[in-house]
């Protein structure tokens, strides 16, 4: 049993350049471990509340030297000397402790911290890897079978992620050949991404790279364009679009949704929940689009209904939406709006909750697509260990930039590791 004797949390620098949280959490027998969460820039308005100092001498007011201080003092105060291996019940009693309904008064990001250190330092003191201790120790799969979750590789960023281009927020391109081994998908796709940039740097966009990691052209005049680009890249690397690689998209059409209507900037027009609908229908009959994530927005539920009879061969994913909520995603399966959902580490708080809205889905046979944060992202790996316990069909990640690079690494390390559990190696 692997007692708490301490934990230190710190500021430490996420991949926008302000603070996000660390914590090291050390046992009684001196194993220790570390952990730092993500943030999103462009974030649903049911996620876990991200406590900030709101200071403006400091970080424009974004230190997190309270959320800091909280996980120094009271939660501290509340975990030491209990088993790390209590995840659940540790998680519960910081939920408790915070006393409320988004985890405002302690902080999302206070907890998670901490969630994520118990969870790493037990499986370190267990000796196995974390996806492993996750899997055994924590959601009680005591199999030796992996499922490696596919790379959902950001492209192209516009949006709130880019300036003076797409309303569509990410073009992403997405491994769908089975028969590859996550090792090989990763290589095809930044062979992909390769493509794309000098496709993009012979129309004479820019190669710059944004928040996620992906091309961030501006200028762009039309949101159908990027799939044109795509589509040439996938062909041009060697692959065949909608049988190795598919386009996925996530307009985040919340951002860009007011009075009941979607205001597209490029078409300068407005439309109405069905005009929406309807606006998506030429790009999904014309390109290998295989997922679509937050075309409507979280604020217009009524009319995700139609979405999955529109759009039958499609993976029609909630983000913001569902904010990784086992209560709003058993409304969202019951009612049938979508038939994969983003898990997101921050957006509800703790590894618990985030590992039982994974096995949920997938209990109900809804695909899971485990993704990076935007705006603020760590060099962190855990989303990846827990997509692998999870059995998750994707990981969203951009391919550049080494907060984001280190995921995939991490993706290929463990397929090395689980393939000799499996004993195919």
């Amino acid at each position: 049993m692997g007692k708490i004797k301490d934990i230190v949390a710190r500021e430490i620098l996420a991949s926008g350049g302000l603070p996000t949280v660390e914590v090291t959490i050390t046992l009684q027998n001196g194993v220790s471990a570390d952990a730092s969460i993500s943030y999103g820039l462009s974030a649903g308005s049911k996620e876990a509340f991200v406590l900030v100092d709101e200071d403006a001498r400091r970080y424009a007011g974004k230190g997190m030297l309270k959320a800091v201080e909280n996980i120094n003092t009271e939660i501290r105060d509340m975990v030491l000397g209990k088993d790390s291996e209590d995840q659940k019940e540790l998680d519960n009693m910081m939920i408790r402790l915070d006393g409320t309904k988004n985890k405002a008064r302690l902080g999302g990001n206070s907890i998670l911290a901490v969630s994520m250190g118990l969870a790493k330092v037990s499986a370190k003191d267990k000796g196995k890897e974390l996806y492993h201790y996750l899997k055994d120790h924590i959601l009680g799969d005591t199999s030796d079978q992996f499922a490696l979750p596919s790379p959902m590789m950001v492209a192209i960023e516009g949006g709130k992620h880019a300036d003076s281009t797409t309303d569509i927020q990410e073009f992403c391109i997405s491994m769908i050949n089975k028969d590859m081994s996550a090792k090989e998908k990763v290589r095809m796709g930044e062979e992909v991404y390769i493509k794309l940039g000098k496709i993009l740097k012979k129309e004479g966009f820019s190669t710059n790279v944004g928040n996620e990691g992906a091309y961030a052209p501006n200028g762009i005049t039309s949101n159908s364009l990027p799939f044109e680009f795509i589509t040439q890249a996938i062909e041009m690397a060697g692959f065949t679009p909608g049988v190795d690689v598919g386009i996925s998209i996530d307009p985040a059409a919340s951002e860009f949704y007011k009075d009941g209507k979607y205001h597209l900037k490029l078409e300068q027009r407005e439309y109405t929940p069905q005009e929406m609908v309807r606006y998506y229908k030429p790009l999904y009959e014309n390109y290998s689009i295989t997922s679509m994530e937050d075309i409507l927005s979280e604020f217009d539920k009524d009319d995700w209904g139609v979405l999955m009879k529109s759009f039958p061969k499609s993976l029609i994913v909630a983000d913001d939406l569902t904010v990784t909520n086992i209560e709003i995603i058993k409304e969202v399966i019951d009612k049938k709006l979508a038939n994969g959902v983003i898990i997101k580490l921050n957006q509800i708080g703790t590894m618990t909750e985030t590992l039982e809205a994974g096995m949920y889905c997938k209990q109900n046979g809804i695909a899971t697509i485990f993704s990076h944060r935007g705006g603020g992202e760590s060099n962190d790996t855990t989303m990846v260990d827990a997509a692998v316990a999870v059995g998750s069909a994707f990981i969203k990640v951009g391919p550049s930039r080494g907060e984001r690079v280190c995921k995939y690494n991490r993706l290929m390390r463990i397929e090395e590791d689980a393939l000799k559990i499996m004993g195919k190696n």
